[in-house]
């Protein structure tokens, strides 16, 4: 079973995605938290479940997707995964990743 590190910059995008539609609708923003969180933790039994994210070629960097939302996060070994970030699709994560 893999560990999933967060990186600091992940944890905070996740929150501010909570926090900007909590501004909203709080029950709306509970629920895509921990629909994000919940499909990242499929990454423990399945690693490489997402595809490849070709603009990184040097280190096998892959996403999932969830709703809107695209989740970059590197693969370092079978048992050990760290995200990289969760980003709305409408954004260039060209940007972030480089």
């Amino acid at each position: 079973m893999a560990e999933i590190v967060w990186t600091h910059e992940s944890a905070t995008w996740l929150e501010k995605i909570h926090d900007h539609i909590a501004a909203d609708n709080p029950t709306a923003a509970l629920d895509v938290a921990r629909g994000i969180y919940a499909k990242i933790q499929l990454l423990r039994t399945s690693p490489r479940l997402g595809g490849q994210y070709l603009p990184i070629a040097d280190r096998e960097v892959r996403e999932i997707l969830y709703g809107h939302y695209r989740i970059p996060y590197l693969v370092i070994s079978e048992d050990r995964v760290e995200i990289l970030g969760i980003f709305h699709s409408a954004m260039r994560i060209e940007d972030y990743l480089g």
